[in-house]
């Protein structure tokens, strides 16, 4: 059996290689950077993150089950120490010889059924250096949060333009006039970073948001509802009530109220912002109408003058290695059952595509063993592995929503919700798994060793 390429050395592709090696499936992880941890590792030249960032679900509702975070690590950790988790697990399931670092994949084509990868070398005497190898699949784990989506501004604007992307201190700020531009998690926290060193904050916002506190009695707000099953509506009207009851509404600060039901949309995990509007440190605005030299005009005809605009405007699937016509691009995302299954080819694989509420890194784990399962009793000829490849093209435009009516934007094109896309998953995987006992659970030992 020919290897399998894993694009990434982030927690998808780390748990991808994991459930690789756990079925015998021989595999060759690719990670641009010199370690692992891909976003968590801020010195990573594909990491988005800041100083100040912490994760923004509680590390019991997100962690690997079978690598669980220490106790003495804070229920929302720092990026260091999810960094140095990542590490860990790496070494703990024998990840790290399973990759070569400093290796960019730069192109991925289709030579019959397999795949002919590039790779460029990206550090030591050898950098620049190309290499074209022949590969029996390719699954796809270099993130969602690394391309930045850039908004064309109304006008010409005097100061300094920044995506959140560049932003790593609040240093940058130092009395200086900023207006930030959207609102989601990243945007609430850099707006607070931003309060202790800016001269002004403003923050402008065309549609509203939900927010959420980070805990609730003294526990991770996801923590005290998210092991509790309820119907999609009962859960969208608990949460939203809470919200109101614990917060308050968002116009009371000032900010525009949701059109749209909880969850339909990421809410913001962050109640310092609101804290913030409320001491006047944060002052909110609407939609941008003009822009010209330092002087910004909103929608609802009021200015503000400013010397740094920071746009908190999200992120943008990037593959650059593959032609689109690889990917079915419906919209703004391909289109893949359950996210990580293509239509046709049975060797491709967008691994990692995916985001729910609470889904964690758990969930994305169960998705990696569900491909894995897939690869293995495929190459038996299993017939559960044939029922799933029927499936996966006749069921490809169905999306794992629950009900959900998610708005229509392009940072929620590939959000499912949980519990529908987790039942998914684990009645494939039972289907997958009835015959793998009767069938020789060492089939790919010998091939698995030869890639090493």
């Amino acid at each position: 059996m020919k290897p399998y390429a894993v694009i990434g050395a982030g927690p998808m592709g780390l748990c991808t290689v994991r459930n690789l090696q756990k079925y015998g499936i021989p595999c060759v992880g690719f990670e641009v950077h010199g370690n692992v941890g891909g976003l968590w590792d801020i010195d990573s030249p594909t990491s988005t993150l800041y100083e100040s960032a912490h994760l923004i679900s509680s590390k019991k509702m997100t962690e690997f089950a079978e690598f669980p975070m220490a106790e003495a690590v804070a229920p929302y950790p720092h990026h260091s120490e999810l960094r140095q988790y990542f590490r860990d697990y790496a070494r703990e399931f024998g990840l790290y010889n399973r990759y070569e670092f400093n290796t960019e994949v730069v192109h991925c084509e289709r030579d019959g059924d397999d795949w002919r990868i590039t790779t460029r070398t990206t550090a030591g005497d050898s950098a620049g250096e190309e290499q074209t190898r022949i590969f029996g699949g390719l699954l796809i784990a270099n993130g969602t949060l690394h391309h930045p989506n850039i908004p064309q501004l109304p006008g010409e604007f005097a100061g300094e333009v920044v995506h959140s992307s560049e932003y790593r201190d609040p240093a940058i700020f130092e009395g200086r006039r900023v207006l930030l531009v959207g609102c989601g998690n990243s945007g609430a926290d850099i707006a607070v970073d931003a309060v202790h060193r800016a001269a002004s904050v403003d923050i402008s916002l065309r549609r509203g948001y939900y927010f959420l506190p980070k805990f609730i009695g003294g526990k991770p707000t996801d923590a005290v509802g998210g092991r509790i099953r309820l119907p999609r509506f009962v859960q969208q009207r608990i949460s939203a009530a809470l919200s109101r009851f614990i917060l308050g509404r968002p116009g009371q600060y000032g900010l525009p109220e949701p059109d749209y039901r909880m969850f339909e949309s990421h809410p913001v995990v962050n109640s310092l912002i609101l804290h913030h509007i409320g001491h006047g440190d944060i002052r909110p605005q609407g939609d941008i109408a003009n822009i010209d030299g330092n002087t910004v005009t909103f929608k609802d005809g009021r200015r503000g003058n400013y010397d740094t605009i920071l746009l908190a405007t999200g992120y943008r699937l990037h593959y650059p290695f593959i032609g689109a016509e690889h990917l079915n691009w419906q919209g703004f995302a391909p289109q893949f059952y359950l996210n990580a299954f293509h239509p046709e080819y049975d060797n491709l694989f967008l691994m990692g595509m995916v985001e729910a509420a609470g889904l964690g890194w758990e969930g994305r784990n169960e998705q990696a063993e569900l491909v894995a399962l897939y690869i293995r009793q495929l190459s038996f000829g299993a017939e559960s592995a044939r029922h799933f490849r029927r499936v996966k093209r006749e069921k490809t435009a169905l999306r794992a929503d629950g009900g959900m009516q998610y708005l229509q934007l392009e940072r929620m094109a590939y959000y499912v919700h949980k519990e529908s896309y987790l039942k998914a998953l684990r009645g494939h995987a039972a289907d997958l798994r009835r015959d793998l006992a009767s069938r020789d659970t060492g089939g790919f030992a010998s091939s698995a060793g030869e890639t090493q």
